[in-house]
C-alpha cells in the first residue's frame, strides 16, 4: 500500500485483528451486493469506506421519493436514476479507490450465478423471497458465503451462510421455500428509517469480518432485532439434513 493508502486506513491497520494483511485482503476483494435499497445503502458504503477493491451493486430499479426515507445512497437529484447508477456515483465520492460495478438487472438465472461465482462474499440486501432463495441456492453451488439481512416495520434480522464449513445451515434451512412464511413488504407494511441502517451495517461488519478472516461470524446463527424496545436476540439454527438445497450439494 502507498502512504495515502495507510492513511485512509489507519485506523483499521492499528486494530490488531485486521493489520496492512488483513487491509490488503480488502483491496483484493470482490463483494456482490444484491439491491441498491433500505439494506444495501449502508453495505455499499461501509464496504466502500472500508476499502473493499472490487464492489458489485446489482439493482434493476430507480430511485423514487419515496425511497429516500430510508435509503440513504441516494439523494433528491438521484430520484429518476437507476440505483445502481446513483450509488456508483455516491461511493466514488465516498472512496474513488473502490471500484464499483453497476449492474442494472434483477439478477437470476446464469447471470446471478455467474457474479456469485466470481465473488468472494455475497450480500443479500433484496426485500422478497424469491430472490433470496436464488442467491441462495448460487451461493450453495458455489460455496461462497452468504450474508442476509431483512428489515420491515421496527424488525430486523441477520444471519451468515457458509456452506464452506459442512456443518452450517443454508438460508433453505431456516426459511424453506415449501413454508408459510410471510413476505412482508416496506411498501404495505412500511419501515423504521434507522432500522435498515442498523441491520445493513452488521451486514456490513459480517462480510468484512468474512474477506479479513477475524473473529467469529454470524453464522449458525440467527440475530434478530426488536427496534422498539431496541432488544437483540440471538438463536441457534441447525442445519436441516434434508434440505432441498444444501443436501442435495453433497
Amino acid at each position: 500500500m502507498n502512504d495515502a493508502q495507510l492513511l485512509r486506513y489507519s485506523r483499521h491497520i492499528l486494530l490488531p485483528q485486521i493489520g496492512v494483511e488483513g487491509q490488503t485482503k480488502l483491496r483484493e476483494a470482490r463483494a456482490l451486493v444484491v439491491g441498491a435499497g433500505g439494506l444495501g445503502s449502508p453495505v455499499a458504503l461501509y464496504l466502500a469506506a472500508a476499502g473493499v477493491g472490487t464492489l458489485v451493486l446489482a439493482d434493476g430499479d430507480r430511485v423514487d421519493l419515496t425511497n429516500l426515507q430510508r435509503q440513504i445512497l441516494h439523494g433528491t437529484e438521484a430520484i429518476g436514476e437507476f440505483k445502481a447508477h446513483s450509488g456508483q456515483q455516491t461511493l466514488a465520492r465516498i472512496n474513488p479507490e473502490c471500484g464499483v460495478i453497476p449492474l442494472i438487472e434483477r439478477l437470476e438465472g446464469i447471470r446471478l450465478e455467474e457474479e456469485v461465482a466470481i465473488a468472494d462474499v455475497v450480500l443479500d440486501c433484496s426485500d422478497n423471497f424469491a430472490t433470496r432463495h436464488a442467491v441462495n441456492a448460487a451461493c450453495v453451488k458455489f460455496s461462497k458465503p452468504l450474508v442476509s439481512g431483512a428489515a420491515v416495520r421496527f424488525d430486523g434480522q441477520v444471519a451468515v451462510f457458509d456452506r464452506r464449513f459442512p456443518e452450517t445451515p443454508c438460508y433453505e434451512c431456516l426459511f424453506p421455500q415449501a413454508g408459510d412464511a410471510e413476505e412482508l413488504r416496506c411498501a404495505v407494511m412500511g419501515v423504521f428509517a434507522p432500522l435498515t441502517g442498523i441491520i445493513g451495517s452488521v451486514q456490513a461488519a459480517e462480510a468484512l469480518k468474512l474477506l479479513i478472516g477475524c473473529g467469529q461470524t454470524l453464522a449458525g446463527r440467527l440475530l434478530l432485532l426488536d427496534g422498539l424496545s431496541m432488544e437483540w436476540r440471538s438463536i441457534r439454527v441447525p442445519r436441516d439434513p434434508m434440505c432441498l438445497v444444501c443436501h442435495s450439494e453433497e
